[in-house]
């Protein structure tokens, strides 16, 4: 991945984002940027005590950048769903000063690529708005079909997968990724 994204930063026009993988460096800016993104009230979301049980694969931590200035972030974390290995992918974030300029997609299209690419799990789950999601590639789960530890609205549970069916069939609660196969 690394030199896919130093091979797009080299081509990349000037004011097109562009990720790289997340380093300790980038830490403090990320907890700034989901702070102005999501607010005081973002560790009581659903998804938050998702990542406090299952920790985020920091191989899988990409931040977007735009001339060289830092702009976005995305995490993923592994786990299971009904025995089946996938990731969560989230939080999203882009800094409210870089919206509208395709950083956070390039960030959820990217870091759901490298996932899968992997052949270690099997979907990519997330919790968010259709409007953004679905039109790159994500679909509806069965509402109710997919048991957070905490409540989330069922119609915006969102998969991406290779096998289209997985998310009308993918059904149980948020485990380990360990737990999967």
């Amino acid at each position: 991945m690394t030199t896919l994204v130093a091979a797009e930063a080299a081509a990349s026009p000037s004011g097109q984002p562009i990720v790289r993988l997340a380093t300790p460096a980038d830490d403090a800016y990320i907890d700034d940027l989901q702070a102005i993104a999501f607010g005081p009230g973002r560790f009581a979301r659903t998804a938050f005590r998702v990542r406090e049980r299952f920790p985020i694969d920091p191989t899988l931590s990409l931040v977007a950048e735009i001339d060289g200035t830092t702009c976005g972030s995305v995490w993923m974390t592994p786990i299971s769903v009904g025995g089946l290995k996938g990731y969560l992918l989230g939080p999203l974030a882009t800094h409210p000063n870089f919206r509208k300029r395709g950083a956070g997609k390039l960030l959820a299209r990217e870091v759901s690529k490298l996932a899968l690419s992997r052949g270690e799990g099997h979907f990519v789950l997330l919790v968010g708005d259709q409007d953004y999601y679905c039109p790159l590639g994500w679909v509806p789960t069965v509402p109710g079909n997919i048991q957070f530890p905490g409540p989330v609205d069922p119609t915006r549970v969102l998969l991406l997968a290779d096998d289209k069916s997985l998310a009308q069939s993918l059904k149980g609660p948020i485990a380990s990724f360990d737990q999967g196969q």
